[in-house]
């Protein structure tokens, strides 16, 4: 059994767990010796055990249970969401983004409030203003749909769209910029058709609507 021999004890501690869990040593959802059996096993105190499980813990693999023990919650490390957004080709966003944008669309035409259908109108508007431009289009274009998925009420969709952002945002620059393409008026006016989808409370159209614009975004891209 392999055993800690330099210091930082807790980080090698944390590492060793890892690894015995990759390993196959315990399933999803095991449960984890106690600390008295961990500590001599590792070569630690129990003290640097329960730092080492707290690390984990952060990281997503373990979770602590007050009054059951230890549970593991991964079998690795979950990958950091930069770095798998960097890593994608951009159809692979763009197939994520039909998954968020057109569940957030629904959700938009039932729970948009005046303020929302406001926000959201002045954002067409501005993309109306900006055709023509490349990056101009581009940021006016994510700031309306931007503003459809805040209206869907799911912080959780809002934060997918903008980590979303930052990896689409140059592949559509150069995408206009290569086809000469710059918001023509078929596309404004199915951008339309999707505003007052949700104006009109149409969940279901506002849904079509929105998968049918990106699954066009995404046979431009490939």
């Amino acid at each position: 059994m392999a055993q800690v021999r330099r210091s930082p004890l807790a980080d090698q501690a944390a590492e060793l767990l890892l690894e015995r869990i990759r390993s196959g040593e315990w399933a999803l959802g095991a449960k984890l010796p106690g600390e008295t059996t961990l500590a001599p096993q590792l070569g630690v105190g129990r003290s640097t055990v329960r730092e080492a499980i707290r690390q984990l813990a952060g990281r997503g693999v373990l979770a602590s249970r007050q009054g059951a023990g230890v549970f593991v919650t991964a079998l690795d490390v979950p990958e950091d969401w930069d770095v798998v957004l960097r890593r994608a080709d951009i159809v692979s966003v763009i197939e994520a983004r039909i998954a968020v944008e057109t569940e957030a669309a629904a959700l938009a035409a039932e729970r948009r409030t005046p303020t929302d259908l406001r926000t959201i109108r002045r954002a067409f508007d501005h993309r109306d203003q900006q055709r023509g431009e490349t990056v101009e289009l581009v940021d006016a274009d994510t700031a309306f749909h931007r503003a459809i998925v805040v209206a869907a009420h799911n912080p959780i969709l809002t934060e997918l769209f903008d980590g979303f952002t930052p990896r689409l945002r140059q592949a559509m620059i150069d995408m206009l910029r290569l086809r000469g393409d710059h918001g023509d008026d078929a596309d404004q006016d199915a951008h339309a058709d999707l505003v007052e989808a949700i104006a009109g409370r149409d969940a279901g159209g506002a849904q079509a609507r929105s998968r049918a614009h990106l699954q066009a975004l995404k046979a431009a891209l490939t």
